[in-house]
């Protein structure tokens, strides 16, 4: 569930509004991120795990669709479900993600879903439930190639790992990479390349004093 979590940080680029600027630009993030969260950890909690079938996020270039196996609780009802009535699938993971922090009992996740996306985010099928998150993109149909972000969705894992240790500390120098993602140099150099080449990611100064500077 963290990876996924981590995943949807990477996801979650932010965009510059440009459009009515009078002094600061306006930034716009691609999704709600706390929505995003909520019904990661619903999914997680909700699963039925005896199926031995995971949750499964699948990213699109207008949206993620998070599905999770399973139907409501026997005693829940959809009025219930969408008032926020927490009746959980699996009592003992609900109980142990209480004692983490990870979720709370208030049922909030799914009105702030709604709240944000309505409740037509929800679908409900025989034997899953889908949480579908709109992207919301400011660039518009007929932008530069390079002003899109869709292709972000595209990354793979070492990619996704050395954009997530740049977010969190621009200073990171390519050896130190090497030991957080845990690759060697030429793979690094690639990942760095790609990014690069996809204006996600940019250096400012020199290899030893500079830093990097997230583009988009």
């Amino acid at each position: 569930m963290d990876e996924v979590l981590r995943y949807g940080d990477v996801l979650n680029i932010i965009q510059a509004d440009e459009k009515d600027r009078i002094v600061e630009r306006k930034e716009v993030p691609l999704f709600e991120n706390d929505a995003f969260r909520e019904a990661v950890i619903n999914a997680f909690v909700h699963n039925k795990w005896v199926t031995e079938n995971e949750p499964m996020i699948t990213v699109f270039s207008d949206r993620i669709e998070i599905l999770s196996r399973g139907v409501l609780a026997p005693e829940q009802t959809i009025d219930g479900f969408f008032r926020g009535e927490s009746i959980p699938v699996n009592k003992k993971l609900s109980e142990i993600f209480l004692q983490l922090h990870i979720s709370e009992k208030t049922g909030r996740g799914v009105p702030k879903i709604t709240s944000t996306y309505g409740k037509d985010a929800y679908e409900f099928h025989e034997n899953s439930i889908v949480v579908k998150i709109p992207f919301n993109w400011i660039n518009e149909v007929g932008d530069k190639p390079g002003d899109k972000v869709g292709d972000i969705s595209k990354l793979n894992d070492t990619q996704i790992k050395v954009l997530s240790e740049i977010r969190n500390n621009p200073n990171v120098t390519k050896p130190e990479l090497e030991k957080l993602v845990g690759v060697g140099k030429t793979t690094i150099d690639n990942a760095i390349s790609v990014l690069k080449k996809m204006n996600i990611i940019n250096r400012v100064g020199s290899n030893k004093t500079g830093y990097w500077e997230i583009l988009r």
